[in-house]
């Protein structure tokens, strides 16, 4: 597992819960994998404290689930949790390019367009994971120009129940966004036009909405099959 590498000695607790966050997004522990503390502290170079910290984040966080004395392990991808994911995910980028992009510069603007030329290729190149981290840097310029830490966070929350879908249907269609979309999107933050850059967020945003309705199908077709929902 290239995720679960040794960590360094400082913030041990963040850095065990990034190292399994990014282990679980990308599928490295699959849905429904057992997760035994002992067994991730030693492939971290841990001590089992900061690893049981880091699964008891990932728990409030929708990645692991527990049952006392039973189990603890990766949640499998249920329809109603990915979409609300979806949903408020989108909310905070509308927000952000409705408060960014007066406060965006040329700066700004350049980065998006690197960032977009980077995912456009990496889309050529069917490369999932430099396609979302080029993704993920354009939309950040414009959370981080909004100065707002309340949408950052919960962006940050709420992505990865998102992403570790979206991997899965990667190259279908819809599944990775639009170089396109992104074009129209930095042209309306250079014109700094903020509400045709809320349309456009709006219209990135929602189309991956439409992934929460293929979580069921994605788990049976990994073989995994997926937990029924609860009214």
């Amino acid at each position: 597992m290239d995720a679960l590498r040794p960590v360094g000695r400082t913030l041990l607790r963040d850095r065990a819960y990034e190292a399994l966050r990014e282990a679980i997004v990308r599928g490295d522990l699959a849905p429904g994998a057992p997760l035994k503390d002992a067994d991730l502290a030693d492939l971290l170079g841990l001590s089992r404290a900061p690893v049981r910290e880091a699964l008891a984040r990932l728990c409030d966080e929708g990645l692991v689930e527990t049952k006392p004395q039973s189990y603890t392990r990766v949640t499998r991808p249920v329809s109603r949790v990915v979409r609300d994911a979806a949903s408020v995910v989108r909310v905070m980028h509308e927000l952000a390019a409705r408060t960014g992009v007066p406060l965006l510069g040329p700066e700004g603007v350049r980065t998006m367009r690197e960032a977009n030329e980077r995912f456009a290729a990496a889309v050529r190149d069917s490369d999932v994971e430099a396609a979302l981290r080029a993704d993920d840097e354009l939309h950040q310029v414009l959370v981080v120009a909004s100065g707002n830490h309340a949408a950052a966070a919960t962006i940050a929350r709420y992505t990865p129940l998102i992403r570790r879908v979206e991997r899965r249907l990667f190259g279908d269609s819809g599944s990775c966004g639009s170089a396109e979309l992104h074009a129209r999107l930095i042209d309306a933050c250079e014109s700094g036009d903020a509400e045709a850059a809320v349309r456009i967020t709006t219209e990135i945003w929602a189309a991956l909405e439409q992934l929460a309705d293929d979580a069921v199908e994605v788990a049976e077709v990994t073989g995994i099959p997926a937990p029924a929902e609860h009214p």
